[in-house]
């Protein structure tokens, strides 16, 4: 199926247009960061000014494509015809409580409750059952299973400081 319409190039040069303009908000906050070499030479504004260039390359080749005709031969969409809202709200919710409760329930349980409410949209995306009680409880165990080891990575082994529970620095 061929896909490159005139409105379908539109859209393809408006992403490519979006992920230059990203590129040039990451890379004006890069500027601000202090570039006070660290580690092996490399300072903190590195990995950002590599994002932000990497970002405008590719921007500009989706332009670029997008302006030669567009992306030819794109198979259909799959999926369903709409999104699913409630799906979304669950991931959505997911990330919220992360953000809203890293400081106060740590790293780890935060994540573990993220990890469970996103796992329980994209379920309920594919449309398979949320999950009662038994399974919610085997997500929250597996959510923590993998931001255990994360947090303690990070805080130990990097000395990077993370929302713990307890003053030990373990939990």
């Amino acid at each position: 199926m061929n896909v490159s319409s005139s409105s379908s190039t539109t859209s393809q040069t408006l992403i490519g247009l979006g992920a230059l303009a990203l590129a040039a908000m990451l890379a004006y906050g890069a500027q601000s960061i202090s570039g006070d070499a660290g580690y092996a030479g490399v300072g903190p504004n590195f990995l950002p000014w590599v994002v932000s260039g990497a970002l405008a390359v590719l921007g500009g080749g989706l332009v670029w494509e997008a302006r030669r005709g567009g992306f030819r031969d794109l198979e259909a969409a799959s999926g369903a015809d709409r999104g699913d809202w409630r799906a979304l709200a669950w991931v959505a919710a997911g990330i919220v409580a992360n953000a809203t409760l890293i400081e106060r329930i740590g790293f780890i349980l935060a994540c573990a409750l993220c990890f469970a409410l996103a796992v329980r949209g994209l379920r309920s995306g594919e449309g398979r059952p949320a999950g009662g009680l038994r399974q919610t409880v085997i997500d929250v165990v597996t959510g923590m299973l993998i931001a255990a080891p994360v947090f303690w990575m990070f805080t130990k082994v990097l000395a990077v400081n993370l929302p713990g529970l307890t003053a030990s620095g373990w939990i």
